[in-house]
């Protein structure tokens, strides 16, 4: 079949033409339909009202109150459903909140300090009471390393921007070295126990469950842990839209943390037994993570933002963070979310 032969000329520009009117004209209605059908901002906020999303680590406040089912419970008669996400440290707990994935999140007192220099929009709206036996170096049974002093020139496992890498800094302060004396070999904590275990690293730096865990399932040895020397306290964070937007939920959540903390308490075989299955740790260990463990749900005090201001004043000096932050701009200071 003979095949027509291409228009030329102004023909050919003329169809170009149609063509291209044709493919606008279609577009243009592609558009208006993709408008029409896609939800509108307050759609979406309703949408969202719908739904609690937490981030939560294999420890804390927040696993507690995971494992107890008391928010979903809080939340049953307003038809709000609440996704859990499990991050394996505060870094990448606070790298969601920064990209909205999550709404809250509980995390320790260094990474606030590497989110806000990286204009997270977070906001601080509680703190746990301190635990600084919570964390600590630790070395192998035999190793030859028995004071803090002994680190220098020594490679040193620990999760960058977490809360044992300001207690890092503050130990060698306080033995007279220096954070250039030691080398810091940034690892996540499953890799980190895998380099210390194989010989790789001389030292861990770690928090519990994993501090207590390994302590006793390698025969380690505690080179020093936080006390006298850092607070170690747990954060609950949430975005600024959620706390501002969704005060009231922000409420029952806090509200359910602080009955869950006092509950933890005094219920810490219990505890030990909910959470063993999912984080995979004998009870008798968590019993001990939890018998050392503090109780109470704070408001974010002058004497805890000044103590937040010295751990990013620190982290400023040692080139940690690119810029000087002001912790005092990021507490939430709504007296709704004032705790008892």
């Amino acid at each position: 079949m003979p095949v027509s032969p291409r228009p030329t000329g102004p023909l050919r520009t003329s169809r170009r033409r149609v063509l291209l009117s044709t493919a606008l004209v279609l577009a243009g209605g592609l558009a208006s339909s993709i408008t029409a059908l896609a939800p509108s901002s307050s759609m979406a906020a309703a949408a969202g009202d719908k739904s609690v999303r937490v981030g939560y680590q294999k420890y804390g406040t927040l696993s507690i109150l995971k494992s107890r089912g008391s928010l979903e419970r809080a939340f049953a008669a307003k038809g709000v459903k609440v996704d859990w996400l499990l991050f394996p440290a505060g870094p990448a707990l606070l790298e969601a909140l920064n990209t909205g994935s999550i709404d809250l999140g509980s995390v320790g007192e260094a990474p606030p300090i590497f989110a806000q220099a990286a204009n997270n929009p977070f906001v601080y709206v509680a703190s746990s009471t301190p635990n600084p036996r919570g964390e600590g170096i630790l070395v192998p049974k035999n190793s030859p390393l028995r004071s803090v002093k002994d680190l220098k020139g020594k490679k040193v496992a620990l999760n960058k921007g977490s809360n044992v890498h300001y207690l890092l800094v503050k130990l060698l302060e306080k033995n007279g070295l220096k954070y250039s004396d030691v080398n810091v070999v940034f690892l996540p904590p499953a890799d980190a126990r895998a380099a210390y275990e194989a010989g790789s690293v001389d030292a861990w730096v770690i928090w519990d469950p994993f501090f207590t865990q390994a302590k006793r399932a390698t025969n380690s040895r505690v080179l020093a842990d936080g006390e006298g020397v850092v607070a170690n306290r747990e954060f609950f964070l949430f975005s600024r839209d959620f706390a501002k937007g969704r005060s009231k939920d922000a409420k029952t959540i806090l509200s359910e943390l602080e009955k869950t903390d006092s509950w933890a308490k005094k219920n810490v075989s219990a505890v030990a037994n909910q959470l063993s299955p999912e984080l995979k740790i004998d009870a008798p260990t968590l019993v001990e993570v939890l018998n050392r463990r503090p109780s109470g749900i704070v408001p974010i005090s002058p004497a805890i933002i000044s103590y937040q201001q010295n751990v990013a004043d620190t982290f400023k000096e040692l080139k940690l963070i690119p810029v000087k932050i002001n912790v005092k701009e990021k507490v939430y200071s709504d007296p709704v979310f004032k705790t008892k």
